[in-house]
């Protein structure tokens, strides 16, 4: 029994010195400058009495008095602990203002990349190092793409792009801010009078390609229709002129018997007699009265 509780004894205190005494331990001794964790994608920067005494950029667990000396145990009270991301940061400046060489108010879009590159530098030498950088490349942008031809703005931005960072890198560096890449993302009409008026062109431009359009389909119709009307006119010309031919031929071969040219014509007139809208009266022989009586009926 006594072994037992010795043992939830330990435990008890195993877990009160893992998740109590060691965090404020360590809280202590990090406090007191004895060690310090640098995360990965981060720099801290120690500065004691307006100096500064260590730079630390590897990421893991250093110790302080080994890497930084006896002042270790000092910049925690009488110094400052400056912590800083040095990872890739992106920024996009909207509608910078331009003038074309043709005198077109545009708007240029600019997006850029920049990471610290001397910690030291981006503490102490510009009070807003990220605002100073838009500001200059926001300037680059106005001195460097000013009085292009509007055709070159409009479609040779990588030459633009390389023409800002060239201008603006130097100086950046002086800040500790080192610039990566930048690429001019958009070019636009900032004049909406403009915009408007260019609309207006191109709707023109439309209508009048859709009407030419429609006005050269319809000259094909009308010339593939004139064409077919020609041909069948031809063609029926044909038939006219071969047809007399054709029937004096038959009417020669049918007329060479005499019986059946005499038939084919009795034919002929009595089917022209039933296809006839007359009307035929059978009257019997020898009926002169009732011959006279239907043609007086008639008469009136």
């Amino acid at each position: 029994m006594n072994t037992l509780i010795e043992f939830f004894g330990a435990a008890l205190a195993t877990f009160v010195a893992m998740w109590f005494v060691m965090p404020i331990a360590l809280f202590l001794l990090r406090l007191l400058g004895l060690y310090t964790i640098v995360q990965e994608g981060t720099c801290q920067v120690f500065v004691l009495f307006g100096r500064v005494i260590g730079i630390l950029q590897e990421p893991g667990l250093h110790l302080l008095p080994l890497k930084i000396g006896p002042s270790a145990f000092l910049v925690r009270w009488l110094g400052s602990l400056r912590v800083l991301d040095m990872r890739l940061d992106q920024q996009y400046l909207r509608s910078n203002p331009v003038n074309s060489e043709e005198g077109a108010p545009m708007g240029v879009g600019i997006w850029y990349e920049m990471y610290i590159s001397d910690p030291v530098s981006y503490l102490f030498k510009n009070a807003d190092p990220r605002g100073s950088l838009a500001a200059n490349v926001s300037n680059a942008v106005v001195r460097s793409l000013s009085n292009l031809p509007l055709d070159q703005m409009l479609i040779d931005r990588h030459s633009m792009s390389r023409t800002v960072r060239e201008e603006v890198s130097p100086r950046s560096h002086e800040w500790g801010y080192k610039l990566g890449s930048v690429y001019i993302r958009k070019v636009h009409f900032r004049d909406i009078g403009m915009i408007q008026q260019i609309e207006a062109k191109v709707v023109n431009r439309l209508r009048q390609v859709t009407s030419a359009i429609r006005q050269d389909g319809a000259n094909q119709v009308n010339i593939i229709t004139s064409t077919a009307e020609r041909q069948a006119a031809v063609e029926f010309a044909k038939a006219d002129a071969i047809r007399p031919r054709i029937v004096g031929q038959a009417m020669q071969t049918i007329t060479a018997d005499p019986q059946v040219a005499n038939a084919m014509f009795e034919i002929l007139e009595t089917q022209k007699i039933l296809e006839g809208a007359g009307q035929l009266t059978l009257v019997p022989p020898r009926s002169e009265l009732l011959s006279q009586l239907l043609a007086a009926r008639q008469e009136t």
